[in-house]
């Protein structure tokens, strides 16, 4: 099968809702008006296709010349440890240049994998939760 990663300019709000169900990330799919603003304000978004199926997501906000913060990034459960993710995070770095630092917040169950693909962890960083 052939994995095709494109940037997108325009979504299918059910296919990006059903693909959030599918890789288990934590987001508020049952609001689907706040995962439809929440894809509209990404600047980039980076797609990933197996024969036309929509497998995996990275949506980024990005200056294009100093950084960029991969909001999401996740694969369908199915077609997972098949280097997808790591495709769309090679496909970030080509989208915005070598001179763009890449950052991220990982999901506890993520920790381990960033390394893996040449993230470096970061302790100089501070949030204020969401209150929902």
């Amino acid at each position: 099968m052939t994995l095709q990663i494109q940037q997108e300019t325009h979504f299918n709000l059910d296919e990006m809702l059903a693909l959030y169900k599918a890789s288990g990330i934590n987001r508020p799919i049952d609001d689907r008006e706040r995962m439809a603003i929440m894809l509209a304000s990404s600047n980039l978004l980076l797609t990933a296709r197996l024969e036309g199926k929509l497998v995996g997501v990275a949506r980024c906000l990005t200056d294009r010349v100093y950084v960029v913060y991969i909001c999401d990034l996740l694969v369908d459960k199915a077609s997972q440890q098949q280097g997808i993710g790591k495709a769309l995070l090679v496909a970030v770095q080509q989208a915005t240049g070598p001179q763009v630092q890449q950052l991220l917040r990982s999901a506890p169950s993520a920790m381990q994998y960033y390394p893996k693909v040449g993230f470096s962890a970061i302790d100089n960083a501070f949030h204020i939760q969401r209150q929902y």
